[in-house]
C-alpha cells in the first residue's frame, strides 16, 4: 500500500454515490496523488475496473447524459475543469431525476464514483479538458451507443441548473 490516502465520502443526495478526494504530496518538482490503488478498492465485491478512458473537450462542450444498469464509474478530470453532473435514473428510487453537481479539476484531484442506474454529464469550464473515467461491468462491455440510461442534458422534469445556457452537443445528445 502507497503512502498516499484517498479520503471517500459519501454525496450529500444520494448515499450510493461516493466523492473521492486524495491527498496530494507536493515538492519543487511539483505534486503526486493517488487516483486509485488496489488495496483500497471502492467498487462492491465481484466488481473491477475493466477499462479506462479519456474524452478531451473544448469549452462549452457538453457530453451526456448517459448510464445503464450494470456499469461503475469513476471519473475524474485530469486537466482543466468541469462540472460533472448525476442523475438517479432509477425509476423505483425515492431520489428517481434528482440531481446533484460537482466541480472536478485537476487542481481539486476530484474524482466521483458513479454506480450503475445514475447517469451522468459532463460540461468543460475551461478552455479546454481531459475527463477521465474507469469503468466496471459485470460481462461485456456497455458502449456509449448502447447505453440505455440516456436523458436530455435540459429535461424540465429534472431541472438542471447548468451554468450555460447554450453548450455544444454532439446529435446524440439534443
Amino acid at each position: 500500500m502507497s503512502d498516499f490516502k484517498v479520503e471517500v465520502k459519501t454525496s450529500e443526495v444520494f448515499p450510493e454515490v461516493k466523492i473521492l478526494k486524495p491527498d496530494p504530496w507536493f515538492d519543487y518538482r511539483g505534486e503526486m496523488w493517488t487516483f486509485w490503488e488496489k488495496e483500497n478498492e471502492i467498487l462492491p465485491e465481484g466488481n473491477e475496473w475493466k477499462i479506462s478512458k479519456f474524452t478531451r473537450s473544448r469549452k462549452n462542450v457538453l457530453r451526456g447524459l448517459h448510464g445503464d444498469n450494470v456499469t461503475w464509474k469513476n471519473i475524474t478530470c485530469v486537466w482543466g475543469e468541469i462540472y460533472l453532473v448525476v442523475v438517479d435514473n432509477r425509476p423505483d428510487s425515492v431520489n428517481y431525476l434528482k440531481w446533484e453537481s460537482y466541480i472536478i479539476s485537476e487542481r481539486n484531484h476530484l474524482s466521483v464514483l458513479v454506480p450503475p442506474g445514475f447517469s451522468n454529464a459532463h460540461l468543460c469550464l475551461s478552455d479546454e479538458c481531459l475527463f477521465h473515467y474507469t469503468q466496471s461491468y459485470p460481462k461485456e462491455y456497455v458502449d456509449w451507443m448502447d447505453q440505455d440510461k440516456c436523458l436530455k442534458w435540459n429535461d424540465e422534469n429534472i431541472g438542471i441548473e447548468w451554468p450555460i445556457k447554450n453548450p455544444i452537443l454532439n446529435w446524440r445528445d439534443k
